[in-house]
């Protein structure tokens, strides 16, 4: 019986440890995607300013960019 527990253990263990590692990975690679192929680009934001009826600035684009990156 005491043998079961040791190898349940070891097993609970190392099941968590690949999730932590799991984990760390996908979030490494999502960092690289994103970072690699941001989401949205300043042509996506000229086009949204355009939608609404304004005329963006290139200060008005940087300023939106400046604040998308920041909060990635």
């Amino acid at each position: 019986m005491g043998q079961f527990l040791i190898d349940l253990l070891k097993f609970i263990l190392i099941f968590l440890a690949g999730g932590v590692a799991g984990f760390f990975v996908c979030r490494a690679y999502m960092k690289k995607y994103m970072k690699k192929n941001p989401p949205i680009n300043e042509q996506m934001i000229r086009a949204m300013m355009s939608q609404m009826g304004r005329t963006p600035s290139q200060k008005q684009v940087n300023q939106v960019m400046k604040m998308m990156n920041k909060n990635m």
